[in-house]
């Protein structure tokens, strides 16, 4: 098969995990996925008021997990997100946890991936703002993924932060090309923060232990998790990976709206597995391609299914909605830039789909008249 899509996969498999038991936004995905751009979701239909031709497109199904509804939401992020790049370094941090920890963490995916927040916010916030390290207030934006390249399950934080602030003077400071906070310190501190919640939580009796986590319940077996969690190192990444400040957010957007695997990863699927496209950290990280069980494949794709309500993208610092206004506007003054005003804030997703695509939704395909657009059963009217 050419193209093959997770909408195939699912078809395919699906029945392979049936009789497993989901949670309710597994299953909401899973309905999604299947209906994604098919009459169960519904359709808008055009019809050219001049040559009477007509054009039937079926609505997506705008879930946050499937790799079909992605890419207008990106390039409108981007779009928006570029008001807030400043001329100055900008800096890309990876937050991770011990492996040991992972059974918890699924077992308790809100408390506990909010807690991996909380410890990279404090982290950062603590040691930018030591004079040792900076001694200024930065702006940070942090994204949770919860894969590796594999499928496997691996939490843990991206950070892009802007690699400059203000002083508790409003002057701004920065240290250039070279990154202000040293990586050996950011991973004790952001340990000491995420254990002390991990404590907490546990002392306040607010977590569960199902699964792999079960023989957690067990005071003594608690304890020695957290021994060996505090003797270990824990490995934060950072690098500067920006050319120039407006390739800020295209490459943040890479992180955004990442979904566990895109379609153009699955490379091929049989009667009985699916080969998709994976790194391989033994040939520095190269794409190869790797061969599970649809089964496989399905169970590990569901481990990435969000809480829901769940908010993956957080701003902080100078970047925190209630004070970014006027820290940015400061910071822009400071530095002498041009703040980018968005061309698609206040837009339809028609005026949109033009903007960013090039593509007149509105307008007939074949004589360039005006359509009429309805719809049937579906939730958007675009024109």
């Amino acid at each position: 098969m050419d193209n093959i899509t997770i909408q195939d996969v699912f078809e395919q498999f699906l029945p392979t995990i049936a009789d497993r038991s989901f949670s309710d936004e597994q299953f909401r995905a899973i309905q999604c996925i299947r209906s994604c751009r098919t009459a169960e979701m519904g359709a808008h239909v055009s019809e050219c008021e001049s040559c009477h031709s007509k054009f039937i497109h079926y609505n997506s199904c705008k879930n946050r997990h499937c790799p079909m509804c992605q890419a207008m939401e990106v390039d409108e992020w981007i779009d928006l997100r570029r008001e807030d790049v400043l001329d100055a370094p900008y800096f890309h941090t990876v937050f991770t946890v011990p492996g040991l920890l992972y059974p918890l963490i699924y077992a308790n995916q809100k408390l506990l991936y909010d807690a991996l927040y909380h410890a990279a916010n404090k982290t950062m916030s603590e040691l930018s703002k030591d004079s040792k390290h900076f001694g200024a207030k930065i702006g940070y934006i942090c994204i949770l993924h919860t894969w590796g390249s594999k499928l496997n399950y691996h939490p843990h934080i991206h950070t892009i932060v802007l690699g400059g602030g203000l002083d508790d003077k409003n002057h701004w400071k920065d240290k250039g090309n070279k990154f202000f906070l040293p990586v050996k310190v950011m991973s004790a501190v952001f340990k000491k923060y995420y254990l002390e919640e991990l404590k907490s939580l546990h002392e306040s009796e607010k977590l569960t232990y199902a699964g792999g986590a079960e023989t957690l319940r067990n005071q003594y077996e608690f304890k020695c998790l957290l021994d060996k969690l505090y003797a270990m190192d824990w490995v934060v990444y950072s690098k500067r990976t920006f050319k120039g400040a407006q390739e800020v957010f295209k490459y943040l957007g890479k992180y955004t709206h990442r979904i566990a695997i895109s379609n153009r990863r699955i490379l091929s699927m049989d009667s009985e597995y699916v080969t998709f496209s994976a790194k391989d950290y033994r040939t520095d990280g190269k794409y190869r391609p790797m061969t599970i069980s649809g089964e496989k494949f399905l169970s590990h794709f569901l481990l990435h299914i969000l809480p829901k309500g769940f908010v993956r993208i957080r701003y902080y610092g100078l970047l925190a909605c209630r004070c970014k206004t006027q820290k940015m506007t400061l910071c822009r003054n400071l530095l002498g830039c041009k703040q980018y005003i968005s061309k698609l804030r206040g837009k339809t997703t028609a005026e949109k789909i033009k903007i960013l695509y090039k593509h007149d939704i509105c307008k007939c395909s074949k004589c360039g008249e005006p359509l009429i657009t309805f719809r049937m059963n579906g939730r958007y009217m675009l024109c």
